[in-house]
């Protein structure tokens, strides 16, 4: 059988061995990400792999067809930055990678937890410069805390699972609640209002919908109590930004901890630090003391880049024999 040609966009180096040393395709990686600017580097391929920050709009898939391109492979599991619409009407096959080591954006999530809340990454940039005081790094314990989680799916799962070690009262919304997460410990399933307005810290792990973005916006923030914090290691957009720098500057906000931000695929995987950001509302986030901004890399880690890879490739074979394609998405 003739290996298919497959392009990989958006990669980088701590990932290409995962596919480097699979001998039933060949791999073409690309630094650059896929837009309809790009799509000439698919002019020898059937097949690409792209991840969460490429743009498949329709006039990327229009091209990519033309150049006989007939299979989609997400990196990733989130697939809102494709036009689904355009690739079923153009017979292009998209598949995800709907799960991932969970665990690891949800170690992540609450990594940021602690962080803001003992003052952790303000107290390592001052022993760095050889300050050893504790004026102004007086924390709080995450301890019996109450923590709204938003989003009960695997992520938010283990991050309740998490959050049991450290006793803490647990408000759960998802518009599918599963009662079995209730029992043996604090956890309630209850409204988006209710979450808004008890919780300490409140973490989103639901996906971008046109139903959930900007699901924090100026109302909610006026909800949250007076230092609470908002986690999101889901997807930027579930977050009005100029509501968040508005709650910060107010000190309404406690502060926040971001993994991911509205126009991240500018900035984001990206060295500037020879050239500076031109994004004000970026530049204003990372101005406030008490907000922590990575660069999407909750999920990074060695067993999610193998779980991703395994899953990827496992679509593509099933796409290349002919066979039912169990992590598809399509246009309904």
């Amino acid at each position: 059988m003739e290996r298919k040609r497959i392009a990989v966009f958006d990669t980088k180096k701590y990932e290409r061995p995962y596919y480097e040393a699979v001998g039933d395709f060949t791999f073409d990686f690309f630094d650059t990400r896929l837009t309809s600017e790009t799509t000439s580097l698919c002019q020898n391929h059937t097949g690409i792999l792209c991840f969460v920050n490429d743009s498949l709009d329709r006039a990327c898939l229009e091209s990519l067809a033309k150049r006989g391109v007939r299979y989609i492979g997400l990196r990733c599991a989130g697939f809102n930055h494709v036009d689904l619409k355009a690739a079923t009407e153009l017979n292009i096959r998209v598949c995800r990678v709907p799960g991932y080591s969970p665990q690891s954006v949800a170690e992540f999530a609450l990594l940021q937890m602690l962080c803001l809340a003992r003052k952790f990454h303000r107290s390592l940039n001052r022993t760095k410069e050889m300050n050893f005081e504790l004026d102004g790094l007086v924390g709080q314990a995450l301890f019996e805390k109450t923590v709204g989680v938003i989003g009960t799916g695997q992520i938010g799962r283990s991050l309740i699972g998490l959050l049991d070690g450290f006793h803490c009262q647990i408000l759960a919304f998802d518009e599918l609640p599963d009662p079995q997460m209730t029992k043996g410990r604090s956890l309630r399933y209850t409204t988006l209002d209710e979450i808004f307005t008890r919780s300490d810290f409140v973490s989103l792990h639901v996906p971008l919908t046109p139903e959930t973005l900007h699901l924090v916006d100026n109302h909610r923030v006026a909800q949250m109590k007076e230092g609470a914090f908002i986690i999101n290691t889901g997807r930027g957009g579930l977050v009005n930004t100029k509501a968040l720098i508005d709650g910060l500057k107010t000190k309404k906000l406690g502060g926040a901890g971001l993994d991911v931000y509205e126009e991240e695929e500018k900035y984001f995987s990206r060295d500037f630090s020879d050239r500076g950001i031109d994004d004000d509302q970026l530049a204003r986030l990372m101005s406030f003391p008490n907000v922590l901004v990575t660069s999407h890399q909750a999920y990074l880690t060695k067993l999610s880049l193998s779980q991703i890879a395994a899953t990827t490739l496992d679509n593509l074979r099933l796409w290349r024999d002919n066979k039912t394609l169990s992590n598809e998405v399509s246009f309904t």
